[in-house]
């Protein structure tokens, strides 16, 4: 689905590099996610996947449809629900083209494949950040394409917003086939949903691979700069690990 060989980015007129050295393949129907440090490269990264910008080194091969949703949205127009989710069938309709019914028939179906079709007639600047998320997924999936690349799609959301989300995204990809590629902060996320990951470290350090061999308790102290340590528990019927950042607080430093 997307094969990087050794790429590179790095702004004009600038010698550092944002990143560099990169491969991987992402399969088919695989949940890839993306980790590190701010500053890294995560979005100029997810950027060059999108197409929105070139690497300066390397080949990189991408599917022709991509849906994409970023990190933050705003828009100063009283758009519904609906109007954002026909956005993402701009592809089809050209454009100065107009949605036809079949246009509008795929954005209903998004809406209510993720359980939101009620926010169809709403306004999206009324809608909370967690809903206003389902909608930019819902656009993304009324594009019809084969992948979808999600920029920190948990970033300031609740506990049960997160959880909610990555479901939806894990449904998608399981159910569907979806190739999803998704940023995030939190490597639980990763650890839940994703098949391999790739940790952005500096330069032309990384680490790609699956999840089992990349989310360990080295390479994420590594990555992070602080110890990070798996604890495992049962939760319901099955067994789950968790990563955990070893936090220095103020409070273990006071007398």
């Amino acid at each position: 689905m997307i094969a990087a060989r050794d790429i590179g980015f790095r702004y004009p007129r600038n010698d550092a590099w944002v990143f560099q050295g990169l491969s991987f393949e992402i399969e088919a129907g695989q949940i890839f996610g993306i980790l590190g440090p701010n500053g890294r490269g995560k979005t100029t990264l997810l950027k060059c996947l999108v197409g929105l910008i070139k690497t300066s080194t390397g080949t990189l091969h991408l599917p022709d449809a991509i849906g994409y949703v970023p990190q933050g949205f705003s828009t100063p127009f009283a758009y519904t629900a609906m109007d954002i989710v026909l956005m993402g069938r701009a592809r089809q309709i050209g454009t100065f083209g107009s949605p036809r019914a079949h246009d509008r028939a795929i954005a209903a179906a998004a809406l209510a494949d993720l359980g939101i079709e009620r926010f169809a007639n709403r306004l999206v600047t009324s809608l909370s950040g967690g809903e206003r998320q389902m909608v930019l997924i819902a656009r993304a999936l009324a594009s019809e394409a084969p992948i979808m690349i999600l920029d920190e799609p948990t970033a300031a959301l609740d506990f049960r917003n997160q959880s909610i989300v990555l479901h939806v995204l894990h449904r998608l990809s399981r159910e569907r086939g979806l190739t999803i590629v998704m940023t995030t902060h939190h490597p639980q996320h990763a650890l839940e949903i994703a098949d391999a990951a790739l940790l952005l470290q500096d330069g032309d350090r990384h680490a790609v691979g699956p999840i089992a061999q990349t989310l360990t308790e080295g390479h994420l102290s590594d990555l992070y700069g602080l110890p990070v340590r798996a604890a495992e528990f049962d939760h319901g019927d099955r067994r789950s690990t968790a990563m955990i950042p070893v936090l220095h607080s103020a409070r273990q430093a006071a007398p």
